[in-house]
């Protein structure tokens, strides 16, 4: 790397480490041991073959483009940061963004999943953020479910010629919301409510982070435009090797 770029991965690491050190408080990832056995082992399971396929995608990329590395570093440093700012909720809770779109729309989604799972198990061991047991239900919503949602949606926005702008926001904002509401589905399966059931229980997880999860969304697409308007501007070369720009605009 030469100056300017040691520069601007120094100036990021601080970043990382000042404000992914916050209180550790009762937060949007499920808490340890607040699933039953069963749930957190079907769950776990689910994750599995979304892994493998993660694993090989990140393999194949860095076998092929070295220099892929540095994004992939970023990425997965964009992922710590932002999931780890926890906003308070109501009843006592906490909202937080995913990071994950940045992630989905550079690599794809599968590349999303070890990213995602590394960062989850960071947070549960260093930050009391999430939990062991509940890793494979985390996981699947934050670091699966919701990049898949952003990944379609970006190429849905893409092929139908929308502003790369536009379509990097709200696959971010749509892919952040979908999270959450996994995440919601998740509890609802494992605590329904006694009047109502499954989506009784559902709409009532989803109201309580509402209020908060929505702007923070907002939030999450504006950074994530803004992370991929610098990276074009200072790492045009790294985004033609990974096949971010179409053949017309790499041209």
């Amino acid at each position: 790397m030469n100056s300017k770029e040691q520069r601007i991965v120094a100036i990021s690491a601080a970043f990382a480490v000042v404000f992914s050190v916050v209180p550790g408080v009762s937060a949007m990832h499920i808490m340890e041991g607040y699933l039953p056995v069963s749930y957190c082992l079907a769950w776990g399971a689910l994750c599995v073959p979304f892994l493998i396929a993660g694993f090989l995608s990140l393999r194949k990329r860095v076998q092929e483009n070295r220099r892929a590395l540095i994004l992939i570093a970023m990425s997965g440093a964009f992922i710590f940061v932002l999931s780890s700012l926890k906003i308070p909720s109501v009843t006592g809770s906490c909202s937080h963004m995913t990071g994950t779109g940045l992630g989905a729309i550079l690599f794809g989604p599968s590349a999303v999943s070890i990213l995602g799972i590394i960062v989850l198990i960071f947070q549960a061991i260093l930050l009391a953020h999430g939990g062991l047991t509940t890793l494979g239900a985390n996981t699947f919503s934050m670091a699966i479910a919701g990049p898949l949602l952003t990944f379609a949606v970006y190429k849905l926005c893409m092929g139908a010629k929308l502003n790369r702008k536009v379509s990097v926001f709200l696959a971010a904002f749509l892919g952040d919301l979908f999270t959450y509401c996994v995440t919601a589905f998740q509890l609802a399966l494992a605590y329904p409510s006694e009047a109502g059931g499954v989506m009784a229980s559902f709409v009532k997880f989803l109201g309580v982070f509402a209020p908060t999860q929505l702007p923070l969304a907002v939030i999450e697409g504006i950074l994530t435009v803004i992370i991929i308007i610098g990276l074009e501007s200072f790492a045009k070369p790294e985004l033609k090797t990974i096949g971010y720009f179409g053949k017309e605009e790499a041209a």
